[in-house]
């Protein structure tokens, strides 16, 4: 499915941003993730946060978005299909964190530069990707 507008982009955003808390939110509910809950709870509270940023970048810009048509963008290269969280285990939810933090820093990285022709927006989505960078960092640390 084509990202053709501001608006597709933006929702798109807030997808994966709540689709990455619903699977941090089942590995921290997962027993045999226990070690990785000091790690996965900010991430819990920032996914909200960045859910925030999204839709307030959405509402501040809204009279630019009917201006700015996109092209050649689709989300397919950024959709992933997870398992149940619940039931991973540590290694298979570390993967997953690791897939799903490369995807969102690339998806942020390359709307960025798609919405470059309005700078507020590309501000927020680059710092939404720099934010998921710094998670990726911490996943590979561990």
């Amino acid at each position: 499915m084509p990202l053709t507008s501001f608006g597709s982009i933006l929702t798109f955003a807030e997808e994966i941003e709540t689709q990455d808390n619903a699977f941090y939110s089942g590995v921290v509910d997962n027993p045999e993730c226990t070690r990785l809950k000091s790690l996965i709870e900010p991430f819990i509270k920032e996914s909200k946060k960045n859910i925030v940023i999204i839709q307030r970048t959405r509402r501040e810009n809204v009279t630019e978005m009917i201006l700015e048509p996109i092209q050649d963008f689709i989300r397919e290269p950024f959709c992933i299909k997870k398992k149940d969280a619940k039931s991973m285990s540590e290694a298979k939810a570390l993967e997953t964190m690791k897939t799903i933090e490369q995807r969102s820093l690339d998806y942020y990285t390359t709307s960025s530069k798609k919405m470059k022709s309005l700078p507020e927006v590309a501000n927020a989505l680059r710092l939404l990707g720099k934010k998921h960078n710094a998670r990726l960092r911490k996943i590979n640390d561990i």
